[in-house]
């Protein structure tokens, strides 16, 4: 049973917090910090507060994990993508023409506030936990301070990557440090990979202590493996004020953050106590066990975002679309973002992640008997599967939140970042057993040894492997779009992207010969849809001899149903790589007394 954090005993007053990132002083806290962070209770409750600023309703809640990550080469917003509507304010925020005033984001409590917010938390709890915790010899204490240094750095990452250089506070805010100018990211990079290096001596490895016995709750194998992310992150290619490029900070030389990466992820998959192990299982039940709320660490699943049942829009947004209150939930939402259209026909017609992930059908609005059936959606409106009411053990009452998880981090992540950590270091030969145990699980074992032999004939063809298989891995998971950006392949990929769009309207090429529609009916059980057609090889004549209903899935009543507009739309400059920051909202530089600027530092 999933564990609601609800932690609201110590108000936001008390602990003297601000509610904005760079306007006002904080309130004189009420409560004396001694008190709260030499017991363990009230220390707790401090640390955990940090979540709350995640569950905000415009912070990770409703804007940033809905919008960062979409668009890429496998993920976009589903509705209203038009190219005519390029400046509307949700388009914008994922096709790389985001604007400073942009409608869903320019107000006071958005992502960016709330994650200041959530910084200030940490800051105090960091500060109130060295001073009073006993963090060296009580090691409860030693894990809550862990956890705080650890939710800190998840944040400041997430600024980055979205926003480039940020203000920097690793101190509680006071009169002296309100106001902060735009801080070079490499400064930022370098405390937070020094952060969750002693981290990681403080907190306790899955199910060692039952404080980890949670994937909502941060453990050792989660630090190290966001540390093995952000060194990735470091030294890989980024937006700057001078080009699209790599950090020139000798501390995150590509070489040094490779090493950092696969000697975290090694060290996770090879060091750990085997009862303190994650394990990967199958893929399907990864899913499963987080639209059910099994939150038993030791899984597939290392940490995750924690929403209570009233909170969280991750099946809304990523979730497959249900029309209508109907047997499986009391929200008619879903698919928001989705697969693009190409995605699909990208994997192998034998891997199992395929069907998982993509899935063509939306749930009916028509209900029959109370119950709403799957029903051919079109060809540009694809949903995401892996994230589905029907696996929910709950039924979803609220119009907006579905109170799932945000997975953060998975087991099969640490697998390819080692895999490409090691390759960039040592080579192909060594870095195959990373992989392998990706492909096992999704594909039939003679294609396992085919994928194999491609991906060790050379480096570069290894690292197209790491490409091509995190995104079969992630997709929906909005990982893509920051993998792109740190490889540097930001644009060439998104100019393919467009054109394969471009050869499945027009079926030429890799997708010549797909027939003209698809062909369905509803299974026995009177809600599940049987499709014909989306395989390479299937034909019209077939498929009008099954005597099913038909749909023209390319053409219908002569329109394309993958338009010029969807196409354009994916993104609307001429390069992703500098346009892929959205802009610090014009509230924020207007209230920064002049110090905070838009313009990126030197």
């Amino acid at each position: 049973m999933k564990k609601i954090l609800n932690y609201t005993l110590i108000s936001l007053a008390a602990m003297g917090l601000a509610t904005s990132c760079n306007m006002d002083a904080p309130s004189q806290s009420t409560l004396d910090a001694q008190g709260v962070y030499s017991m363990y209770s009230s220390a707790e409750q401090a640390v955990m507060s940090i979540h709350v600023s995640f569950g905000e309703t415009n912070s990770y809640r409703g804007r940033f994990l809905p919008y960062y990550g979409v668009n890429s080469d496998c993920e976009w917003i589903i509705s209203g993508h038009s190219y005519k509507d390029k400046l509307a304010d949700k388009n914008s925020l994922g096709n790389y023409a985001t604007l400073a005033n942009n409608g869903q984001m320019n107000t006071d409590n958005n992502a960016y506030a709330k994650f200041y917010e959530g910084i200030e938390r940490a800051n105090l709890a960091i500060e109130g936990l060295k001073k009073y915790g006993n963090i060296e010899t009580s090691k409860d204490m030693g894990q809550l301070y862990g956890e705080a240094l650890t939710l800190r750095a998840v944040i400041y990452s997430d600024l980055i990557k979205a926003w480039g250089d940020v203000p920097a506070r690793f101190v509680p805010n006071s009169a002296e440090n309100v106001y902060l100018p735009r801080c070079n990211r490499d400064s930022i990079y370098v405390r937070l990979l020094s952060d969750l290096l002693e981290a990681e001596d403080y907190c306790y490895w899955p199910n060692e202590n039952k404080i980890t016995s949670s994937t909502e709750r941060v453990s050792k194998t989660f630090v190290k493996a966001l540390r093995a992310r952000i060194a990735l992150q470091a030294g890989g290619y980024g937006q700057r004020a001078n080009g699209y490029r790599r950090s020139t900070c000798p501390d995150l030389a590509p070489d040094k953050m490779y090493r950092i990466a696969m000697d975290e992820c090694l060290s996770i998959l090879e060091n750990v106590p085997g009862s303190y192990r994650n394990t990967l299982g199958e893929f399907k039940d990864n899913f499963d066990k987080l639209c059910k709320d099994n939150v038993t660490a030791g899984g597939e699943s290392i940490w995750e975002i924690p929403f209570s049942d009233g909170r969280g829009r991750v099946l809304y947004t990523w979730g497959v679309r249900h029309q209508a209150i109907d047997q499986y939930t009391g929200q008619a939402q879903g698919g928001v973002n989705g697969p693009l259209p190409t995605l699909f026909y990208d994997y192998d017609p034998e891997d199992i992640r395929r069907d998982i992930t993509c899935v063509p059908y939306q749930w009916s609005k028509e209900l029959v008997e109370g119950k709403s059936y799957q029903e051919l959606n079109k060809m540009n409106g694809w949903n995401f599967g892996k994230l589905r009411y029907e696996w929910m053990s709950r039924y979803v009452t609220s119009t907006n939140d579905d109170g799932v998880n945000w997975q953060y981090m998975r087991l099969a992540d640490v697998y390819l970042m080692a895999a490409e950590a090691i390759n960039e270091l040592e080579g192909p030969a060594s870095a195959a057993k990373y992989m392998k145990p990706i492909l096992d699980r999704a594909l039939p074992a003679n294609k396992v040894t085919e994928l194999m032999a491609k991906y060790t004939a050379s480096k570069n063809a290894f690292f197209q492997g790491i490409v091509d298989q995190r995104k079969f891995e992630f997709a929906g998971e909005a990982l893509r779009k920051a993998d792109l950006v740190r490889w540097g392949i930001i644009d060439e990929v998104m100019a393919e992207a467009k054109a394969k769009m471009r050869r499945l309207q027009n079926r030429t090429d890799e997708y010549a010969g797909y027939p003209d529609k698809l062909y369905f009916q509803l299974k026995e059980d009177g809600e599940t849809l049987e499709i014909y057609g989306l395989e390479k090889g299937d034909t019209d004549e077939v498929g009008k001899a099954l005597g099913w209903e038909s749909k023209g899935w390319f053409v219908s009543n002569g329109v394309l149903q993958l338009a010029d507009d969807d196409i354009d739309g994916l993104y609307v400059v001429d390069k992703p790589s500098e346009h892929c920051l959205w802009p610090i909202w014009q509230t924020f530089i207007d209230k920064g007394n002049g110090i905070l600027k838009q313009e990126l530092p030197e």
